[in-house]
């Protein structure tokens, strides 16, 4: 018997498999023949305009001359354009009277933003919320004074606290708990040694509330330098002080200086950016 054939049917290539499995010659649709040459014509368009294919010396450079790096540059120049209507005023004024300059306070805070990242949020952590053992800057605290100039000495200069180690020969075992109890419970005049043989008033003031100008914190807030102000990490604070030479287990406590590191103008917009985090006087 004879394979019956429909003549009206597509046509096949002549391969079949299973017996009566062919494979069709039908053409593809024109949508998709369209999208196919289109696809390949803005291809070959593509690598004529733009840098492609390998070329003597070199590559082929596209006939718009288009590199990657001078799109940058281009849009560098852009911003600077936009920048320098303010980065040009900031040369000549101080760090308080760009905080007296409401739009130039404005783009300083946006521009200083990147720099606070780069260079101080490692310690202070972001937004100024401090990190174990430096200080937190976005509070009304400030170890040195919160003035805009204050500020910007710390970051010019540095600075470098100290307090003696309290323990050994100073006072007893006994009585440094007695001053860490005292101290722990924000309360340090409670404790005859805080006035008497502790001398501590002499840093921290006869009520205990610090001196900027010596860099000692006030102690009758709950805001702490090292720990939690726990018992056991303010006695281990005054027995061992903070950068005392003398003492191998003193604690370490220092703000670099970054007057070699940043330029000056640069120095003026931390001050004025880290003056905004706690509302400094």
């Amino acid at each position: 018997m004879s394979d019956q054939k429909n003549p009206y049917g597509p046509g096949t290539t002549g391969h079949v498999w299973d017996e009566n499995l062919a494979e069709a010659t039908n053409p593809p649709p024109k949508w998709w023949m369209i999208g196919l040459h289109a696809s390949w014509i803005l291809v070959l368009l593509y690598t004529l305009v733009y840098p492609s294919w390998p070329w003597f010396g070199g590559a082929f450079k596209g006939v718009m001359g288009w590199t990657s790096i001078g799109e940058y540059k281009q849009d560098l120049a852009a911003i600077n354009e936009v920048r320098g209507k303010y980065e040009n005023q900031l040369p000549g004024k101080s760090a308080a009277a760009i905080l007296a300059d409401s739009e130039l306070n404005e783009y300083v805070q946006r521009s200083a933003k990147v720099l606070f990242g780069e260079n101080c949020a490692a310690c202070h952590g972001s937004g100024g919320a401090g990190n174990p053992g430096f200080p937190v800057l976005a509070d009304d605290e400030w170890l040195y004074g919160g003035e805009i100039d204050k500020i910007t000495q710390s970051i010019t200069a540095g600075r470098q606290g100290m307090m003696p180690a309290r323990g050994g020969a100073s006072l007893t075992e006994a009585e440094v708990d007695e001053l860490a109890r005292a101290v722990a419970a924000t309360d340090p005049t409670s404790s005859p040694l805080f006035t008497g043989k502790g001398t501590c008033f002499a840093c921290h003031g006869q009520d205990g509330k610090g001196t900027p100008a010596m860099g000692a914190p006030d102690l009758t807030d709950r805001i702490w330098r090292f720990g939690n102000g726990s018992f056991e990490e303010v006695k281990y604070t005054i027995l061992h002080g903070v950068n005392d030479s003398n003492d191998a287990n003193s604690r370490n406590a220092e703000m670099p200086s970054w007057q070699q590191r940043l330029s000056e103008t640069e120095i003026k917009k931390l001050a004025v950016y880290v003056h905004q985090f706690g509302g400094g006087r």
